[in-house]
């Protein structure tokens, strides 16, 4: 599918549409997270594909990346304000969720739903284009 550049949408959408990268942002609205506490909330994820979502948001400047001169090393990883910017996004997907997938939103894995949050999103860039 072609990208169209000049669409707000479909940029948004480009962006996190990366698989896990809305829960990973979900998950850092909370505040500063260890790499390790982000593996362990998104079950499921390889430490290969945790670690190249956070460099992507990264270099989209939606995730900060401080690290701390100690040994052994620690680093964090938090939303900048263009990252929180993304949370009314996940607040709204949630209400979604709450609303019109009710009980199924319970009973499915996260894995599951991060597939569906993708398939929902591609549909809307699909409805832009």
């Amino acid at each position: 599918m072609a990208i169209d550049e000049t669409c707000p949408v479909c940029r948004t959408a480009e962006v996190v549409c990366g698989k896990w990268t809305l829960l990973l942002i979900r998950d850092l609205a909370a505040g500063h997270s260890r790499f390790c506490e982000l593996e362990r909330s998104l079950a499921g994820i390889s430490p290969r594909t945790l670690s190249l979502r956070l460099r992507a948001l990264e270099d989209e400047g939606i995730v900060q990346r401080h690290t701390f001169g100690e040994v052994p090393p620690r680093v964090e990883y938090a939303l900048t304000d263009k990252g929180r910017a993304l949370l009314p996004i996940i607040d709204d997907m949630r209400t979604y969720g709450e609303q019109w997938l009710g009980e199924q939103c319970a009973e499915r894995d996260p894995a599951r739903a991060q597939e569906q949050a993708q398939d929902l999103l591609a549909g809307v860039v699909a409805a832009a284009a």
